[in-house]
């Protein structure tokens, strides 16, 4: 099975060494890297399981580096720190840290962290469904064309989740409305036009190529 990889990011090199050193052991892969401009490189360079990051960074804090990263990626985050203020947990989750812990550390409860955040992590990648270059998280409702994070409306998510669970059938009107919105909708006529138009807008907007298609007389399909 191959093995996990972890990122850890802390500008004090003994704690550095010793994660690394530790987390090899327990066999994991591991990179690091020494502030957070070097870190935002690492990250994207090797894709990792895992990102064990400090607060206190030179360059680019951890706040900032975990807000940064969480924009483009899903990668979960443990943040280490040595406050153990409320407000500064706080802080850190609001961030999009997935777990927080401070220092000094037991290195057993470090490594059951990282456990459990690579359970959820795997989770959410068992939830995801993948069409050419669009991913779909149907646990978490998130979407992303390529490596492009896009935000939907409830509605729309709901609509998009049924083209990615029917790839390449085409669904009727009826199907599409009777699905998204009820049997018993009463609204205007047009909505699922409407909508569609909402889906393709976001799911173009950088420019890719269409994925959702008109089929006249019927309805619409989710094809290359």
């Amino acid at each position: 099975m191959e093995a996990k990889k972890i990122v850890v990011v802390d500008d004090d090199p003994k704690i550095r060494a010793m994660l690394m050193r530790s987390l090899t052991y327990a066999g994991y892969e591991v990179a690091a890297a020494e502030d957070g401009i070097q870190g935002w490189d690492v990250v994207m360079k090797e894709k990792p399981h895992v990102i064990i990051l400090d607060i206190m960074l030179p360059g680019l804090d951890g706040y900032e580096l975990c807000q940064r990263l969480k924009e483009v990626i899903d990668t979960p985050i443990l943040m280490l720190t040595a406050r153990d203020e409320v407000k500064d947990r706080v802080k850190g989750l609001d961030c999009g840290a997935d777990d927080y812990l401070v220092k000094p550390f037991a290195l057993e409860e470090l490594l059951a962290r990282v456990r459990v955040l690579l359970r959820r992590y795997r989770a959410k990648e068992e939830a995801v469904l993948e069409f050419k270059d669009l991913k779909v998280n149907m646990a978490t409702r998130q979407v992303w064309r390529d490596k492009r994070p896009i935000t939907l409306s409830a509605k729309e998510f709901d609509l998009l989740a049924l083209f990615i669970t029917h790839p390449r059938q085409v669904l009727t009107r009826e199907k599409l409305m009777d699905t998204v919105w009820g049997l018993d909708f009463e609204g205007e006529s047009n909505v699922l036009e409407v909508y569609i138009g909402y889906l393709r807008h976001k799911l173009e907007e950088a420019g890719e190529t269409r994925l959702i298609h008109t089929v006249r007389g019927v309805g619409y399909v989710l094809k290359e």
